[in-house]
This record gives structure tokens, sequence and C-alpha cells, in this order.
């Protein structure tokens, strides 16, 4: 490993400490971040403006690096601060969720209590005033959320989000009662006084958003989204090639789920498991056996420090709230040997399209979540902290879906008629999410249109496909990740393979690219091959403050 430029690696250490403070809320579980003790989010005009100034100052000490003075492995390291500095600014002043989205602004408002919740018991005594914190903070948080939707708020969002909000001042009083046995009686008294006012607030919230008269949904356009391909997740394909090519798999997955159901017509389906302890220990069973193919096959180190991925039920105190996010616990860069939590439902015959498929087989989980929670591990310990932090979802969601099929390739199914069925499904999915993403940001597609879509040709149930749309539709570059970075992936590899003939040894290249996991394939390709044809690609396209499309 190289020596790592001070001056690049100092001024990457301020801007993530800036981040942890200053970034938004996410609902996804991927790009989740520890914050500072009493931490809650800022979203009122002033704080975004505060934001905007700061982010000058490290984007002009970025700058002012001279890159081409450095070696390749700096470079690489200056092209991933640059996309994540670039990423505030698409998030500020393009997608500008912070005052469109009344989705993204309950996460803001609600979506804390949710992520504290997430962590297994015990519950610290830092955390417990966090909870209090954040509880309290809700009714002022309402407040703001309401001024900043009524000065630019899009109606078909707020329509999905009052939907979700639908009984939420009973569903938080029921979570706030269910915590209390896991919390002293300091913080049970002060969260029990702060819970009417944080109800009331987020009722009149819900009849608010039920009640107003929004604008339309607002169009990012082809030019802002081919910024934000070659300046934020720095993928040098054109949009319409990424939809060429979707549906190029898109057929090709419908055909090979149309073969493995025809093949195995006549295998009963797999059954639902009967309760979620049984789930538990299936998926703890499963996942021992997904890290054994993985060594036999040499296909992926798994060294016993590597943590596990488990399956929990949900805590009496997470499920009422639990739309507010992906229920995972990934941990963080300080907790990385923590074991992740996922937690799964009672199995039911009406599940939603994931759980349903986990109920059935756990390792249908295990292959794209699991593969999450292996990669943000190792990454998190990279000798270049630079590289340690997720920067955009496309090499993180594509390595993940990449391994769906790596393992579906390598055997693991086997066993399994259906859920190699199912794998296939997953695949052609993730290629409509290209075509919608793409579509929304063009507005060749609206949000019902796009819902619709999912549930016709997915098959999905409408739930989740409206889940899943209201969140890409304020999120573009995010659903497209999956199939745009797992295709990169396989280019890499397949040149790779070509490169180095029978030296190839997959185990080498996949601990490489899961270490590197948050580091776009555009950079792992010249790094590790030498290729510089994407990055000529992203040098065309300019310097990224002065073609900013805000």
């Amino acid at each position: 490993m190289a020596d790592i430029d001070a001056d690049l690696a100092r001024l990457g250490t301020e801007f993530r400490q800036w981040r942890a403070v200053n970034s938004f809320r996410t609902s996804d579980d991927v790009p989740r971040i520890e914050r500072p003790a009493g931490w809650v989010p800022r979203f009122a005009p002033e704080a975004v403006e505060q934001q905007r100034r700061e982010l000058a100052g490290f984007v002009a000490r970025w700058r002012a690096t001279d890159a081409a003075a450095l070696a390749i492995p700096d470079q690489v390291d200056h092209r991933l601060l640059g996309s994540a500095l670039a990423r505030v600014r698409w998030e500020l002043d393009v997608l500008r969720n912070w005052e469109r989205d009344a989705v993204f602004l309950t996460s803001q408002v609600l979506g804390p209590w949710f992520d504290l919740l997430l962590e297994p018991p015990p519950f610290g005594v830092a955390r417990q005033a966090d909870l209090v914190a954040v509880l309290a903070a809700v009714p002022r948080a309402v407040d703001q959320a309401i001024s900043n939707l009524e000065r630019a708020g899009v109606a078909a969002l707020a329509r999905v989000a009052a939907a979700e909000l639908a009984g939420i001042g009973p569903r938080l009083a029921e979570s706030v009662a269910a915590l209390t046995a896991h919390v002293d009686a300091a913080a049970a008294t002060a969260l029990a006084e702060a819970q009417p006012a944080a109800s009331d607030a987020l009722t009149r919230y819900a009849r608010w958003l039920e009640a107003s008269a929004l604008g339309d949904e607002v169009i990012v356009g082809r030019d802002a989204f081919v910024w934000y391909l070659r300046h934020v997740a720095l993928v040098a394909a054109e949009p319409e090639e990424l939809v060429r090519a979707a549906m190029q798999e898109y057929r090709r997955v419908v055909v090979a789920e149309t073969i493995s159901r025809n093949r195995h017509r006549d295998v009963p389906p797999a059954p639902l498991v009967h309760d979620v302890a049984a789930e538990v220990a299936d998926e703890a069973a499963a996942e021992g056996e997904v890290r054994a193919l993985y060594e036999r096959e040499g296909l992926l180190s798994q060294p016993e420090s590597l943590r596990h991925y488990r399956f929990a039920a949900y805590p009496a105190y997470l499920e009422p709230v639990a739309f507010l996010g992906v229920t995972d616990d990934l941990a963080n860069e300080r907790s990385r040997e923590r074991a992740a939590v996922s937690y799964v439902p009672q199995p039911a015959a009406d599940l939603p399209y994931f759980d349903a498929a986990n109920a059935r087989d756990p390792r249908l989980g295990i292959i794209h979540e699991g593969a999450h929670a292996q990669q943000l591990a190792l990454s998190w310990g990279h000798p270049r902290a630079m590289r340690r932090h997720y920067v955009d979802s496309v090499a993180n969601e594509g390595i993940a879906h990449y391994n769906e099929e790596l393992m579906l390739a390598a055997g693991l199914f086997g066993d399994a008629p259906h859920s190699q069925t199912t794998v296939h499904n997953f695949m052609r999915l993730r290629a409509l999410r290209v075509v919608v993403d793409v579509s929304l940001a063009t507005g060749a597609f609206t949000l019902d249109e796009a819902i619709d879509f999912f549930v016709r040709l997915v098959p999905m149930d409408r739930a989740t496909a409206t889940e899943e749309t209201s969140y890409y539709v304020a999120t573009p570059g995010l659903a497209m990740a999956y199939l745009v970075g797992k295709l990169e992936v396989q280019r890499l590899l397949a040149d790779v393979a070509v490169a180095r003939g029978d030296d190839l040894s997959l185990r080498e290249f996949h601990d490489s690219v899961w270490l590197n996991g948050n580091v776009p394939m555009s950079l792992q390709r010249w790094e590790m091959l030498g290729d510089r044809g994407d990055v000529d690609v992203l040098d065309a396209a300019g310097d990224w403050v002065e073609t900013f499309p805000g």
C-alpha cells in the first residue's frame, strides 16, 4: 500500500466529521452513519444556507489540491472526495428533498427515532438521552416540515407520506410504551411526557398533508441526471445506454426465470417457515452454509473475525414505526465487529415481496443484505480512511446484486429449485428499476405510472411498489444502482480475467472489490487494470463546480 497523502487524508477526515453533523437522515440502510450525541436533522432554510457556505470552504480546499502530482491511489481518493462533495450540492440544490418531499421530511422528523431503536438492547445511558431528545424535537420539526412544504412541496409525495402516517399518533404511543421496559425510570418518564406532544404533532402533519394542495412533480431532467452520473456516481455511460442494457438484462432474466419455472413445475412450492424463531434459526445455519461456499469455491475470504449477519424478531417498540426505513442494523465503523441484524416479521401468506422470499429461504436475504454487512465491515477497516465511507449506491448495491448472481452460479441453490426462480425474479426487478429511475428523472414516467410498471412487470405487490417508487422518485440514481453497479463489476471481472488468464484468482478479485466496496468501479478499474477509459470520459464532462446544473 503506497503512502497516503497527509493533507488529502486530513481534508477527507474533516469533511466526514462535518457530514456526520450536517447530512440529512436517510431511510436506506447502507448510508447510515454514526451521529454525535443529541443529533437531530436540520432542514430549515437557514441551516441549508449554512451548509452551502461551509461546503464551499471544503470545495475550495479540494480544488486547490494538485491531484495530478499525486500517486494513482491518492488520485483515486481525491476523486472519491470530489464525488462526496458533489453529492452535497446535488442533495441541497438539485434534489431539494428538504423542501419538496413530504416522505423525506417524515424521515427527518421521526426517522432518528427509528434509527436509535435498531441496535439490539441494552439501551445505554447515551442512547436513552438521544431517544428523549429526538422525541422532544418532533413538534418543532413538524412545524418546519410544513413550512418547507408550503413553499415548495410536491403533491404526489405528500399523498404517499399521508398514507404512511395513517394512525401515527397511536403507533408512536405504542412504540414508546413498548420501550419502557428497556430504559431506566428517568428516561421512561421523560419519554412518556414527550410522547403526547409528538403524537399530536405527527397527527397534525398527516392531516395537513391530506388537505394540502401542493405543486406538481419536479423533473430532474436529462442534463442534470448526466451531471449526477459523471460527478457523483462516476459512471461513464449515457442514460439511454443504461436503459438499453437494462431492457436487455430484463429479457434475459425473464427467459431464465421462465425456463426455471417450467423446469421445476412439478416441484411443490417451498413452504413458509412456521414462526420467527424457526426463521432466525434457519438463517443462522444458512449463513454458515453461504460462508462455507465462499471458502470452498475460493470466491471470497471469510476470516473468523468477519462479523455475522443475523435475523431477529421485530421488537415491539420497532414494529409500529417500521415504515421509516430498512429494518437492518448494519452498525457503523466503530462497531464493525458487531453482528449485523435484520428484523423479520411473523410469517404470513400476505408478506411483502422480500419478506416473503426470506420466509421461504433465508439465503435469499443473506446473498444481498448479508453481502452489504460483509462489504461494509471490510470497507470500514480499509487502511485508507477516504474509502471507508459510503459515497454513492452504485458501487455498494452493485456488489450486493452481483453477489446474488454469483451465488446462484456457484450452486448455492442447487437444493432449492424455487429459490433459483426467485433469484431470477430479483434480477428482473433490478433491471426494471433502471427503466423506472431514468424515466422518472427524465419525465417519461409519473409516480403512479412507475408504481404500475413495477406491479405489472415484476410482478410485485402494490404496497412494496409504492414504497420503493416514492423513495426512488425523490432520489434519482438509487434505483438504477443495483443493475448498473452489477454490470460494472461483471465488466471489470471479465477484463481482469482476460488480462490475467490462468493467473486469475477469484478470491483475490472479490477480496479487493469488497474491501474497496465504496469506490466506484470506474476508479477500481483504473487502479486494478491501469485502464483510464472511464476516467477519461468523466474528465471530458468538465469541472463539476463549473458545470453544476443548479
